[in-house]
């Protein structure tokens, strides 16, 4: 139905997570009504990506640099690391400004439905960092559904026997929220997690 550009276009963007096919059909047809300039930019921005990002060798994080920003802070706490799913989830931690150790980026979670297993991730680079007795707590920031409770299980039953304390982020109502609205599993994880005040 389209010319040819615009639809291989179109199915280019349709591959892009959260982008449906009436989604990458909008956005295609944003940039073809964009200037000659900007749809330049946006492509540069692409290949410089590309050619220029990189995972940290320490932590996995997303950088420019021979390591990321966070591995090469002398002041961080390195006896503390905070395991997360994706690069983008240590920006959610960042913005709490409640932490300041180190971060180890696993690169998925385990989802054997979707044919994702430990050996998928990076859990023996993980364990290569506990090899000193600098580590003294591992924190699982994995997601609060089922591939990131079993991922945290897995990492626990790892890394446990090395002596190293494994923490599992709380989980439960969110500030503000109304009892009434809670389903029962976020209110039984919140009942599970409560602490004294």
């Amino acid at each position: 139905m389209y010319a040819t550009p615009v639809s291989n276009l179109i199915d280019e963007l349709s591959k892009m997570p959260g982008i449906g096919p009436k989604s990458a059909q909008r956005l295609a047809f944003y940039l073809l009504k964009a200037s000659q300039e900007d749809a330049q930019k946006l492509a540069e921005a692409i290949v410089h990506l590309k050619e220029t990002v990189k995972f940290c060798p320490v932590c996995y994080n997303v950088t420019d640099e021979p390591e990321c920003e966070f591995c090469a802070d002398t002041h961080r706490d390195d006896t503390i690391i905070c395991v997360v799913e994706e690069a983008n989830d240590i920006v959610s931690m960042e913005k709490t400004g409640e932490y300041r150790g180190r971060y180890h980026v696993l690169g998925g979670a385990i989802s054997p439905i979707d044919g994702i297993g430990p050996d998928d991730l990076r859990i023996k680079e993980l364990l290569k960092r506990l090899e000193g007795d600098e580590v003294a707590e591992i924190i699982v920031a994995t997601n609060p559904n089922i591939e990131g409770e079993a991922t945290g299980m897995y990492l626990a039953k790892l890394i446990k026997p090395l002596g190293v304390t494994v923490t599992r982020l709380a989980s439960g109502l969110p500030i503000g929220g109304d009892l009434e609205y809670a389903d029962e599993v976020t209110l039984g994880s919140a009942l599970k997690g409560r602490r004294e005040i």
